[in-house]
């Protein structure tokens, strides 16, 4: 196993989407460890304060090629990942290890036409909000004394398929932008995978956000943090799901809340009978008096994200690739 370590560059990142005609910025193998660095605010930059621009930020604001731009979304991605001997149908297992914000300042912007309540606040806004590293809070509104516990998670994860130029904007069946602050580390994400190569892309640090993220961006941060990448080739999955210390964590995404909190539903029910055992009613059962199920995002057009979340200690003997929970 091999310790990688994959900075943010003008030949390393790409912007607004995923894309399969992208060149691959790393390449690993299975139980490989990548120390990765992500930067956010590609298009606020020349509004920024000085904290928050590196000169490496800057560079690749100033100088990154068209090539690397392949999407209508905002993010700046660190990727794609190309995994050996990764085949369609195969998993990939993400160890989440560390996420950490990298700078003193994130941002938060509400855009004209997005958020949960676009009708009330019609008009964009712009702000920075200082990151207290050390204590790891936030203080807002400013002089307030109100402090937001910092709770970093990587915003978007995620592979190519065959879609040319994706959106980085709407969630999946491949990931991408799901925005569930569940995947904290310690975390093990799940993610089923398209193409040769898996090409997974990760970026969209948040620092602090709400369930729903209703506002249509968290505090988004430049963001730094180590995984672990397994292959496996002894699993099927439709949906992405995570395994936290405490939860099993399965998604579900729709046009709707009405369609992604059922999908999320289908999902865990499908996940009892798949790794637990359970008749399909008797998980349908579960799932009304034991899960949880919570709005991971609602403004990521056209995409809405319902996650359930299943206590583990209610499962001890399911058996999850290779561990028991």
């Amino acid at each position: 196993m091999t310790r990688h370590l994959l900075k943010a560059s003008c030949k390393t990142v790409h912007l607004g989407g995923f894309s399969p005609k992208i060149e691959p910025a790393l390449r690993v193998d299975s139980g490989d460890r990548i120390d990765i660095e992500t930067y956010s605010g590609y298009y606020v930059a020349d509004k920024a304060p000085p904290e928050f621009l590196t000169p490496e930020f800057l560079d690749i604001c100033q100088n990154l090629s068209s090539n690397r731009k392949v999407g209508p979304g905002p993010h700046l991605l660190t990727g794609p990942i190309y995994v050996t001997d990764a085949e369609p149908g195969d998993v990939l297992e993400i160890h989440i290890e560390d996420v950490y914000p990298s700078l003193p300042v994130g941002f938060n912007a509400i855009r004209a036409g997005w958020g949960a309540l676009p009708e009330y606040f019609p008009e964009s806004k712009l702000r920075f909000i200082p990151l207290d590293l050390e204590q790891k809070i936030a203080e807002f509104p400013a002089g307030s004394g109100i402090r937001i516990p910092l709770h970093p998670f990587f915003g978007i994860i995620g592979v190519a398929n065959a879609e040319i130029n994706r959106s980085s904007i709407p969630p999946e069946r491949y990931g991408g932008n799901m925005d569930n602050q569940e995947l904290q580390p310690g975390t093990r994400l799940f993610l089923p995978i398209f193409l040769r190569g898996g090409l997974l892309s990760i970026g969209d640090g948040h620092s602090a956000q709400g369930d729903g993220e209703v506002g249509g961006t968290a505090i988004e941060t430049s963001m730094n943090g180590t995984i672990q990448i397994i292959l496996r080739k002894d699993l099927f999955l439709i949906f992405p799901f995570a395994e936290t210390p405490t939860h099993i964590v399965i998604m579900g995404f729709g046009r709707t809340l009405d369609e992604a909190f059922e999908m999320a539903v289908k999902q865990t029910v499908y996940w009892l009978q798949k790794f637990a055992g359970f008749k399909e009613e008797d998980a349908y059962v579960l799932c009304s008096i034991a899960v949880n199920f919570r709005i991971t995002q609602a403004v990521n057009n056209p995409q809405k994200g319902v996650h359930g979340m299943m206590p583990k200690c209610i499962l001890p003997e399911v058996k999850i690739i290779g561990h028991r929970v």
